[in-house]
């Protein structure tokens, strides 16, 4: 018999290139003020929501998610795991550089997940690629209570993967989310795979 899961997972709140006109991608931005405080209310909201419930905390390594995860690990007595597999997608050459720049440059248009805007940049099935592994890992765990914190693309193409689609499904359709929205995915022992909150705002929100 399949376990229960319960995923809670968190795209990180404001980061600084939100609010420079930078690219995140794999650029290590740090969290802003206020960023860091929205990820502060998430972190005792999911601590008052869940109080009797011990959860396996992973998150990308980048400093943004990083932060995020650690804040929450402080609120709830636990360390988060570092997971490459849910880093943002590599935009190659654009890295480092502005929103602007990208338009202005952009090699190739995007109308399909295997295609790259840049020669040396991950494709959307790229990220699909490298996410599949630890999808399956924490899967087949026996872990039933999990937080992921990662990125607005990692997590989106992450949903699509809980609902069992196949990755060709993400040329007709997205399941995308907000900066620290928050959202609760359950699978049933019988193993149908539910998505009951789609990147839930209310979080970043003092209560």
């Amino acid at each position: 018999m399949l376990l229960n899961k319960n995923i809670i997972t968190i795209q990180h709140p404001e980061s600084i290139h939100h609010t420079n006109g930078m690219i995140g991608s794999l650029t290590d931005w740090e969290l802003t003020e206020k960023g860091a405080m929205q990820a502060e209310n998430i972190a005792c909201q999911i601590k008052e929501e869940f109080q009797d419930i011990n959860y396996t905390i992973y998150t990308s390594p980048l400093k943004r998610t990083r932060q995020t995860a650690e804040i929450l690990g402080k609120e709830l007595n636990m360390t988060a795991n570092l997971r490459d597999a849910l880093k943002e997608r590599s935009l190659g050459k654009a890295i480092g550089k502005s929103v602007q720049w990208l338009k202005e440059n952009i090699e190739n248009e995007e109308k399909t997940i295997f295609d790259k805007c840049f020669s040396d940049a991950e494709s959307r099935f790229d990220v699909w690629n490298r996410l599949l592994p630890f999808y399956n890992e924490i899967m087949d765990s026996d872990n039933e209570n999990i937080i992921i914190v990662s990125h607005g693309d990692t997590l989106s193409i992450f949903n699509i993967m809980w609902l069992g689609l196949d990755p060709e499904a993400l040329n007709d359709i997205d399941l995308s989310g907000v900066s620290g929205g928050v959202s609760f995915l359950y699978r049933k022992t019988c193993g149908k795979r539910i998505i009951k909150r789609l990147s839930d705002t209310s979080y970043i929100l003092p209560f």
